[in-house]
């Protein structure tokens, strides 16, 4: 059974939408507000999370970037009744896997769930090679997902871990987005496209230590993680 973080300050809507959810066999624990989502974030294990945007004591936007810090492999969407693009594009920016405009069918949820979970199952356990490897100025311990330099280490999480060993064995290469995806994501659909971007930006901040370590973006056709001696 999938558990599930529901954060809906409309007490009504969200018993139902719980109650619906509870019947296609997801386990949910509601909070009312932002700030006690984030607190059940700190001291649960969630497989997803269904946030609205506009909440009391922290709203939505704000309660993702927090999930974000703490798990950022933990997959979540938005629900609200903001229409607005620049929203959507916020929300789509800060790494949600969809963004469902209020209101919306639940059986269509429900849908969107299952195939969000479906992707998030993470088989990049199975790709990551158990070994150290140089990169550039980097050790790449696998077997601890970190990368250490000068007598410093950032702890990665597993998909972190996976895309960097994916660009590893495909270096100094123009390797396609759909390739990538389907290599980590298991699907190379929009949403998973936008995290893809998300996770990319956190690994080029890891490597810039290093001028000898670029990851280009060619617009439209790919990725080339560049290692120059």
């Amino acid at each position: 059974m999938k558990k599930v973080l529901l954060a809906e300050d409309d007490l009504d809507f969200s018993i139902v939408l719980q109650q619906y959810l509870e019947l296609n066999g997801f386990e949910v624990i509601l909070a009312e507000n932002g700030k006690k989502a984030l607190e059940l974030f700190t001291t649960h294990s969630f497989d997803l999370c269904l946030l609205d945007v506009m909440m009391p004591e922290m709203d939505g936007f704000t309660l993702a970037e927090n999930i974000q810090e703490i798990n950022p492999d933990v997959p979540f969407v938005f629900l609200t009744a903001k229409k607005l693009k620049e929203d959507k594009i916020k929300g789509l920016q800060l790494g949600a896997d969809d963004y469902i405009v209020k209101p919306f069918d639940v059986d269509e949820l429900i849908l969107r769930m299952y195939n969000i979970l479906k992707r998030s199952e993470f088989y990049p356990k199975k790709i990551i090679s158990r070994q150290n490897y140089p990169i550039g100025k980097y050790i790449f311990d696998t077997n601890r997902m970190c990368l250490e330099w000068d007598n410093q280490s950032q702890q990665l999480t597993e998909k972190e871990a996976a895309l960097i060993d994916f660009f590893y064995h495909h270096k100094n290469q123009l390797i396609k987005r759909e390739q990538i995806l389907k290599a980590i994501w298991n699907t190379d659909d929009y949403f998973s496209g936008r995290s893809m971007d998300v996770y990319i930006s956190k690994i080029r901040k890891y490597f810039q230590e290093d001028d000898c370590i670029r990851i280009e973006s060619i617009r439209f056709i790919g990725i080339e993680f560049k290692i120059t001696e």
